[in-house]
């Protein structure tokens, strides 16, 4: 088909209001990654509980996104967005007034921003549901590519806490969240039609299908690695190679920004060639690449070109993912973008927290890369396994207008 007749199949403000909600979102939801150095000198906070800080949110998120699943599915996505945009909004606002004073605030306030990483869960079924099969991928990964707002937070949170100090930076986050709640009210709406909702046991019924389970962790590793590292690599080239905040910030906003902006291009990628062969590529590129930075760089430079390379095909793959997706779980897509996103979140916890554990034990980040790396390898072991059922049962030119 052409460019054009994807504008055309569903709604563009609606996309695009879900793009900016869920890119402000993002923003917020990796903030305390770029100003854990700072916070962590006036607070004396050891490698681990760095790790833990940064990870905390990730796996709120992932929690929360079960929780904002049910809600899109109950009172529609427009609604359930809103919900959660003022929720962050007032625990930004908590933080601003002074007080963070100890750690167990901090973590507090993870788990607040953790409703910012649940976005997820409605920004995807409020633009997935004005398309067609045939544009799943496409519409999904535009919307997806809101995952560069965690690149906006390195790039300008250190500088910031440097020239106003780390707490004024949640005041300072309000306005362009304000901003994008505007947005979100005026331009998004929802898809005509009514999806049914559903009770508990009907969401926990869908994990009674093992391909949930392989979406699920497929998505770990994509989705998992690139927000734990979004979240990680500004303290790990602080700590690796003696980069000042600001520095280390701007390094990590090039490998966010790599990850985030081909998401889209991911998707269309998959519309093109299909799901499963674009992540069977990614994979061994990612798994390839973590493997040499687990290796540790001799030069600053030499490991944001691994990174970067790393953190584009991850992006590509969270694309492919979410090309496949609705494909099988149409019905589903609320619930499933909550779940999926949920495993998405928890991957990224497990390796934000195992880099900052691995720096403690061992010295290094080694280990915790390399667990990882070898998890992308699992999975393209996974997506072997699975790829001739799915070819020739939902995926099936018979089912599907999509490439599978």
């Amino acid at each position: 088909m052409q460019k054009t007749s994807f504008w055309k199949a569903g709604h563009p403000p609606t996309l695009l209001a879900a793009f900016f909600y869920f890119d402000l979102s993002f923003m917020v939801w990796v903030l305390l990654g770029p100003l854990a150095i700072q916070i962590s000198k006036d607070l004396g906070l050891t490698a681990a509980q760095k790790g833990l800080i940064v990870a905390t949110p990730l796996l709120a998120g992932a929690l929360l996104r079960i929780v904002m699943g049910i809600l899109v599915d109950h009172l529609k996505p427009k609604k359930a967005g809103l919900i959660g945009q003022v929720v962050v909004l007032a625990g930004l606002c908590w933080a601003w007034l002074g007080n963070i004073h100890t750690y167990e605030q901090l973590l507090f306030l993870g788990v607040i921003l953790g409703v910012a990483g649940s976005a997820f869960a409605v920004a995807l079924p409020l633009a997935s549901r004005w398309y067609p099969p045939e544009h799943q991928g496409t519409a999904l990964g535009i919307a997806g590519a809101g995952n560069s707002g965690t690149a906006f937070a390195a790039l300008f949170a250190p500088a910031l806490a440097i020239a106003y100090g780390w707490s004024n930076v949640f005041g300072l986050a309000l306005i362009p969240l304000i901003v994008a709640l505007i947005v979100y009210l005026i331009f998004a709406k929802d898809a005509p039609g009514e999806t049914p909702s559903k009770s508990l046991g009907e969401y926990l019924a869908v994990l009674k299908d093992k391909d949930a389970w392989w979406f699920m962790f497929f998505y770990s590793v994509t989705f998992g690695g690139f927000s734990g590292l979004a979240s990680s690599l500004t303290i790990y080239f602080n700590t690796q190679y003696g980069l000042s905040p600001v520095h280390a910030g701007y390094f990590t906003a090039a490998c966010v920004f790599a990850g985030s902006l081909v998401r889209p291009f991911g998707g269309r990628i998959a519309d093109r060639i299909g799901g499963i062969k674009t992540l069977s590529v990614m994979y061994t590129v990612a798994a390839a690449f973590l493997f040499i930075a687990a290796t540790g760089l001799q030069s600053s430079v030499a490991a944001v070109v691994v990174f970067v390379i790393a953190m584009l095909a991850l992006g590509t793959g969270n694309g492919a993912v979410f090309q496949l997706v609705p494909q099988r779980f149409r019905k589903e897509m609320g619930v499933m973008t909550g779940l999926v996103g949920m495993a998405g979140g928890v991957g990224g916890f497990y390796l934000a927290a195992s880099m900052g554990y691995s720096r403690q034990i061992t010295g290094s980040y080694q280990l915790g890369l390399s667990i990882f790396a070898g998890l992308a390898i699992v999975a393209l072991l996974g997506l072997s396994l699975v790829k001739k059922r799915w070819r020739t049962t939902w995926g099936s030119a018979a089912m599907t207008t999509a490439k599978i």
